[in-house]
């Protein structure tokens, strides 16, 4: 039997995959709220299909990263991030920011500026 996964093993993540799992981990969403709720947070930059949207929530079950609610309506299913899930936005998170870091050393992306 093969080793458990680790949260690395799955980076990088696919974008709307980290966009999915940023939307549901402050609550459980239905479809329709987590394409509003990416839109939102992005400034409506990037609207997600719901092919796009679903396509990915059916990879994030399959691999463990959000379940689906119980006892909802069909037409309308609620899901949450798993722990699992949380470790693996995480880790995808803190390597973006690792990016960002050496982007920044190079100079490709402006460096911040410190506050007083």
């Amino acid at each position: 039997m093969a080793d458990a996964l680790r949260p690395d093993d799955l980076l990088p993540l696919p974008t709307a995959a980290f966009h999915i799992l940023v939307a549901l981990a402050d609550g459980e969403r239905h479809g329709y709220a987590i394409m509003q709720d990416i839109s939102e947070r992005t400034g409506g930059s990037i609207r997600m299909s719901p092919g796009t949207l679903y396509g990915a929530i059916s990879r994030l079950l399959e691999q463990g990263l959000i379940s689906e609610l119980p006892g909802h309506d069909d037409r309308r299913r609620s899901y949450r991030i798993t722990a699992f899930g949380r470790a693996v936005a995480a880790a995808e998170a803190k390597r973006m920011s690792e990016l960002l870091r050496q982007a920044r050393a190079t100079g490709l992306v402006p460096k911040l500026k410190e506050s007083k």
